[in-house]
C-alpha cells in the first residue's frame, strides 16, 4: 500500500516563537484528526527544525525546504543533508518550483541533492511542474517527463523507493488558477506510468505521489479522491492550524 502523505510547506514565514506555537496547535489537532493512516509531516524553515523535533511527539514528522549537495564545506549560508538528519528531521523538499525558478536550480543539481538526501537517510520530496506557458501549449507532459528523467538515470530502483514525488503545477500556486482533481489525476497518473517505464509496474504503484497546486480544506477531499493521488505538498494552507488539519481530515478514508 502506498503511503499517504500531507506534509506543509511553510516557505519563508514565522519568526521561532510563531512557529512553535503554530506547531503546538497543529500537533494537538493532529493527534485528534489523523487515522493513522497518513504521514504528517511540516517544512518550516531551519530555524524551527530542532525546536519542533522535540515538540512532535512523533505524531507529526519535520521536514526541511532544501539543502546543499555537499556534506559540508566553504558554502556559507547553506545547510547539508548530513545537518539535517542530526537534528532528527526525516524529510527535505528537493526542486520546489520557487528553488529552480528564482534560484535557477538545475536538473543536475537536484539529481545531486537528491542523492545526498538519501545518503543521510532524509526522505526527498521532489517535486516537478511546468509552467503556465507550457500547460498552455501542451508541451507539459514532455517536460514533466524530462524532469523526471535527469533524476532517474541516476537512481537505481532501490534509492529511488525511498523517494516522493510531488507534482506542483506552477501555474496553480500563488495565481489564483486552480487545476481540477480531473486535471490532477490525469498528471499524476502519466507520472506513475512514467515511473512505469523506468522502473516497473510494482515500483512505480508503490511511489507516493503528492498534488502540490494550491490545494485546501475545500478542495482537498476531491483531490485525494483520485486514483493516483496520495497526498497533499500543502504552502499557504499550512500557516494555518485549522485549514491544515482540516486537510488531513480530508484523508480520512
Amino acid at each position: 500500500m502506498r503511503k499517504k502523505i500531507i506534509a506543509g510547506n511553510w516557505k519563508m514565514n514565522l519568526t521561532h516563537s510563531e512557529g512553535i506555537s503554530l506547531f503546538s496547535e497543529i500537533v494537538n489537532m493532529v493527534k485528534d484528526e489523523k487515522n493513522g493512516n497518513q504521514t504528517v509531516v511540516i517544512c518550516p524553515p531551519f530555524i524551527h527544525i530542532n525546536s519542533l523535533v522535540q515538540l512532535s511527539n512523533g505524531i507529526v514528522k519535520i521536514g526541511a525546504q532544501n539543502c546543499h549537495e555537499a556534506l559540508n564545506g566553504a558554502f556559507t549560508g547553506e545547510i547539508s543533508a548530513k545537518m539535517i538528519q542530526s537534528t532528527g528531521a526525516e524529510f527535505v523538499i528537493i526542486g520546489h518550483s520557487e528553488r529552480r525558478q528564482y534560484f535557477n536550480e538545475s536538473d543536475e543539481l537536484l539529481t545531486k541533492k537528491t542523492i545526498s538526501a538519501l545518503q543521510n537517510n532524509l526522505t526527498p520530496l521532489f517535486c516537478i511542474g511546468e509552467s503556465l506557458e507550457q500547460r498552455n501549449n501542451g508541451t507539459y507532459f514532455e517536460v514533466l517527463k524530462n524532469q523526471l528523467k535527469a533524476l532517474t538515470a541516476h537512481l537505481d530502483a532501490t534509492d529511488f523507493t525511498k523517494v516522493v514525488i510531488a507534482y506542483e503545477p506552477i501555474w496553480a500556486i500563488g495565481t489564483g488558477l486552480t487545476a481540477s482533481a480531473a486535471q490532477a489525476q490525469e498528471v499524476h497518473a502519466f507520472i506513475r506510468s512514467t515511473l512505469a517505464e523506468a522502473y516497473g509496474e510494482e515500483i512505480a504503484n508503490q511511489t507516493s505521489i503528492l498534488y502540490g497546486g494550491s490545494c485546501n480544506a475545500q478542495n482537498a477531499a476531491e483531490l485525494f479522491a483520485q486514483k493516483d493521488i496520495d497526498g497533499g505538498l500543502i504552502g499557504g494552507a499550512s500557516l494555518k492550524s485549522r485549514d491544515f488539519t482540516d486537510i488531513v481530515k480530508a484523508f480520512n478514508f
